[in-house]
């Protein structure tokens, strides 16, 4: 059919979308230019720019997947649609434009006594399902410009955090939410990292055969000296007495680990600040619900007082993850007691799971919202997956949330096998 076309020396054509009463595509030179799908064949009107008066009307009609001739008998609402398209094309003379214009109508206006409606509800309709055509494409063209969005940077009050890069951007994210909280007077908090070694993408759930002793060494540890190493927290007294929270700049501190239970991969780290003891940071890495690590929770919060003690990565969710041990009986309500009435907000955490085969991940930090993410792959950078935002939550997402949140998104109507396939059958 296209050849024919050429043959004939026609250079443009505009193709109608008989069930929006819309111009949807454009031919110039051959070339088809971007159009979305349609649920139903369009009605094809062939126009030629260089004899406009030209308007073929012998051509066959193709619709609904069969060929009509034009001597066929067609609905009102085809000549209606017909002669709507015929006014678009201009001429030196030899087509009438107002007899046209008056077939419209007249059309218009026998449509509107067979359905019971007014001409003006007629057209009224007509111009509704182009404006809901128009808005869907302007819908799915912010949706495709989002998707091929590599970086997504933070509005300038922090209230969107972006989804950290690599092990370097948690450290910094985790630092600015720490000093936000202490200076808020929050001295006891829990730091959940993403465990990823140096050099690993974020994108990538790690394994650890080698268990918690494997964790300490490639990521917890790295991870913990890192961030006592820029975060500066120092509890001073105020002109009356009161306690001052404050995050001054200056010399980084000493910062040494010790093991506390080799075997179980549990550490405690330590920052020496350069400005005295009363900018001292500890932290506890890897505790898990053995009755020791409570106890030694109670005695360095003891003794740390005003000063910043963080819990990294603790083994357990909540109170639940101590259950019943008949060893320790009271190891329950230790633990109650010590941490959780004690109070350790999460004040930066990263989590990241898989959904619907789909990987994605959330990031919280202080005092915002979580924000949460999905991996998609890059269409421009073979190998590469860039983070697509979903939308934010107030409490920790749950894979329930993030499967509706992927239901939504265009991005992810097919699977990722289904794209993949997609991929190769393009090649």
């Amino acid at each position: 059919f296209l050849k024919q076309i050429h043959s004939k020396g026609i250079k443009s054509f505009l193709l109608l979308d008989v069930s929006h009463h819309s111009f949807l595509y454009t031919m110039t030179s051959g070339r088809i230019g971007n159009h979305l799908p349609c649920l139903r064949i369009v009605l094809i009107s062939i126009v030629s720019l260089s004899k406009l008066s030209h308007a073929f009307p012998s051509t066959p009609i193709l619709t609904a997947g069969r060929q009509i001739n034009a001597g066929a008998q067609p609905s009102l609402k085809d000549d209606y649609f017909r002669a709507s398209f015929q006014t678009y094309a201009k001429n030196d003379g030899e087509n009438d434009a107002k007899k046209l214009l008056d077939k419209v109508s007249q059309i218009r206006a026998e449509i509107a006594a067979l359905e019971g409606k007014t001409v003006s509800e007629v057209e009224e309709e007509a111009k509704a399902k182009v404006a809901e055509t128009t808005a869907r494409r302007e819908e799915a063209a912010v949706r495709r410009l989002e998707a091929k969005t590599t970086t997504i940077k933070p509005s300038n009050d922090g209230r969107f955090t972006p989804l950290p890069d690599n092990a370097g951007d948690q450290v910094l994210q985790a630092a600015a939410a720490v000093e936000r909280a202490y200076r808020d007077g929050i001295t006891r908090q829990t730091i959940r990292f993403a465990l990823v070694p140096e050099g690993d993408a974020m994108s990538e759930v790690q394994e650890w055969p080698g268990g918690a002793q494997e964790m300490l060494r490639e990521a917890a540890r790295p991870l913990t000296e890192e961030l006592l190493r820029e975060v500066r927290a120092v509890a001073t007294e105020g002109e009356n007495g009161e306690k001052l929270k404050t995050t001054p700049g200056g010399i980084p501190p000493k910062v040494s680990t010790q093991d506390v239970w080799d075997f179980d991969g549990s550490a405690i780290t330590t920052a020496q600040a350069s400005s005295g003891p009363e900018g001292d940071v500890q932290a506890l890495i890897l505790a898990n619900t053995d009755v020791k690590y409570t106890k030694d929770i109670k005695k360095i919060d003891e003794a740390m007082g005003e000063r910043l003690f963080l819990l990294i990565n603790p083994f357990w969710r909540n109170l639940d993850s101590w259950g019943i041990n008949i060893m320790a009986p009271r190891a329950k309500s230790m633990a109650k007691e010590v941490i959780f009435d004690r109070g350790y907000p999460e004040t930066y955490a990263v989590t990241r799971l898989s959904v619907r085969g789909e990987t994605c991940a959330a990031v919280k930090a202080y005092p915002y919202d979580w924000q949460l993410f999905a991996y998609i792959e890059d269409e421009y950078w073979p190998g590469r997956e860039i983070a697509i935002h979903l939308g934010s939550s107030v409490e920790e997402p749950s894979s329930v949330y993030f499967q509706e949140l992927l239901n939504e998104r265009p991005e992810f109507k097919m699977t990722k096998n289904m794209r993949q396939m997609q991929r190769m059958m393009k090649k």
